[in-house]
């Protein structure tokens, strides 16, 4: 092996970085440490697995964009054996509406967006009542629709497909917390796993999710990321909406078709959002009170609403600016942060994973530059604004 490399997790970020670190230098050593080999508490899997080009900033748009090339032809990329993996990827498009007062911004990010490549389509509110029937456009002045590489897929099955490829590329995965770090100056030498085991590294790399924060703590580091408790409902209705997109209110509740029924939620208020809050409960009031209002609103179908199933996944929350920290640490020279996805972590795992892999292996960026998302930002308070959070 001509280096180690420990990824601490082993969900969509971590599985991805070791797929393309194996995928790019066979040679290299690749261990995956991972708490939980059942995802039972995994965001990747507990997420409403969704993707889109409709951000305010060019490299968001850009890790999506790659990240749909990706998904498309995952059977290929991550085939094993003989054997395609599906995720049921359905484009069935992101639709974000806005009232006069978000008019400026839909348009402002339409066409940065646009410029990029990507297909979203400006309607105005008669283009909207046609091609949407069920929906209440009276306060609505636009609308921004993915035409195409926006939409959904199983979260599950996509971790699943990078892990066993990954495997087969020779990647180890190991099922055990990691306990602590031995350090050598500026250097992590070993990880210490609660199987007994210290695994000696040459590079080190927290992609751990939720529990990013506690990895980092072992090297000294305070980085901005939190556990942040997101529930899901998922909803029957007698209406039947026909073509429906993953549809986003102004106020920020969402929904979308899950085979007959529906998937919808929205983030708390600030003030209602607490760090590390516990998964097994679910946020019933932010549902009675906010999410079926809103909805009933928006679609007057959704007035019969039944909760048919819920449950609650965490957002890795970077409370700085609520994008991704990717890269090296100066504290630390050997470890490679990939942390605070805030929601977005699924779809920009395929770029994660490309990106690091060419950091480690080559010191550089080769493909897509992700150095504007690197530690620099948070030590010099200079936050990536999103205007799009969801």
């Amino acid at each position: 092996m001509s280096a180690k490399v420990v990824i601490v997790g082993g969900g969509v970020i971590g599985s991805s970085i070791a797929y393309f670190l194996r995928a790019t230098d066979p040679t290299m050593g690749v261990t995956v440490i991972e708490r939980d080999p059942s995802y039972a508490r995994s965001s990747s899997a507990l997420s409403a697995a969704s993707i889109r080009q409709q951000f305010s900033t060019p490299l968001s748009i850009q890790m999506s964009l790659y990240g749909i090339e990706f998904l498309r032809d995952i059977g290929e990329r991550l085939a094993v054996d003989g054997h395609k993996p599906s995720i049921d990827l359905h484009e069935g498009g992101y639709l974000f509406l806005a009232t006069p007062s978000g008019e400026a911004t839909l348009r402002e990010n339409h066409a940065l967006q646009t410029r990029l490549g990507a297909d979203i389509a400006l309607l105005a509110p008669d283009v909207l009542k046609q091609k949407f029937p069920w929906l209440n456009v009276d306060d609505i002045a636009a609308g921004a629709y993915g035409v195409s590489g926006e939409g959904w897929f199983d979260g599950y099955g996509l971790v699943q497909a990078l892990r066993k490829k990954a495997q087969a590329l020779g990647a180890r995965y190991v099922a055990a917390d990691v306990n602590g770090v031995e350090l050598d100056g500026r250097k992590v030498t070993h990880v210490l796993a609660s199987n007994g085991e210290r695994y000696a590294c040459d590079t080190l790399v927290n992609a751990a999710g939720a529990w990013a924060r506690r990895v980092a703590e072992m090297m000294g580091i305070d980085i901005p990321v939190y556990a942040r408790r997101r529930s899901i409902f998922n909803v029957s209705s007698p209406a039947r909406l026909a073509n429906s997109p993953l549809l986003i209110d102004p106020t920020g509740v969402y929904f979308r078709p899950e085979g007959t029924t529906y998937i919808t939620g929205t983030s708390p208020g600030e003030a209602n959002d607490p760090n590390d809050l516990p998964l097994d409960e679910v946020d019933h009031t932010l549902f009675d009170e906010v999410i079926w209002p809103t909805l009933a609103h928006r679609v007057p179908g959704f007035e019969a609403l039944r909760v048919e199933h819920c449950w609650s996944g965490y957002y890795e929350y970077n409370v700085f600016d609520h994008n991704a920290i990717i890269g090296y640490h100066p504290a630390i020279e050997n470890c490679v942060f990939a942390n605070g996805y805030s929601g977005h972590g699924l779809q920009q795992g395929p770029a994660t994973g490309r990106g690091v892999s060419e950091l480690i292996i080559g010191g550089k960026y080769a493909s897509l530059d992700l150095s504007s998302l690197s530690w620099d930002r948070v030590l010099e308070n200079r936050p990536i604004v999103e205007k799009n959070v969801v």
